[in-house]
């Protein structure tokens, strides 16, 4: 016997129970460690987990800020220096370092390089291209 239709009156259930709705509100991935990031570089100076809450104005927990703080210290991305009873962060690298970083991992996870820099390559800009030529030929930045 199929299952009976609401009657009048009676609201549809959802189909979606809270771990749908969990996954739909789910930032993207690496969205609040580059907000904590950028609160840590505005900072100019360590930040507890508490001022880095107060500094990006969310509604995140205190523990949550943390947790994104350790991972990020877990990956070399800031460091951490005793603060009272917690720790003070600090970001290892501005942007462009953090940036170049994440490069350098994507690169390092593929055995066949040549291909993913001639790929890399081949998407850039014309004005990218020139840049990246002159960095090569003893340019600094």
């Amino acid at each position: 016997m199929p299952p009976a239709s609401p009657g009048p009156g009676t609201p549809a259930r959802s189909e979606s129970g809270p771990a749908d709705r969990a996954a739909a509100e789910r930032r993207p991935s690496g969205e609040l460690e580059s907000t904590i990031l950028a609160a840590l570089w505005a900072a100019g100076a360590p930040l507890t987990p508490g001022q880095v809450q107060g500094a990006i104005g969310t509604d995140l927990a205190r523990t949550t800020v943390t947790t994104i703080l350790s991972r990020l210290h877990d990956k070399g991305a800031v460091t951490r220096n005793r603060s009272g009873r917690g720790f003070a962060y600090t970001p290892t690298e501005d942007a462009a370092g953090l940036t170049a970083r994440r490069m350098h991992t994507e690169l390092r996870k593929e055995e066949d390089r040549s291909t993913v820099l001639a790929r890399f390559v081949s998407q850039l800009t014309d004005e990218d291209e020139r840049l990246l030529r002159d960095l090569l030929d003893g340019g600094e930045r």
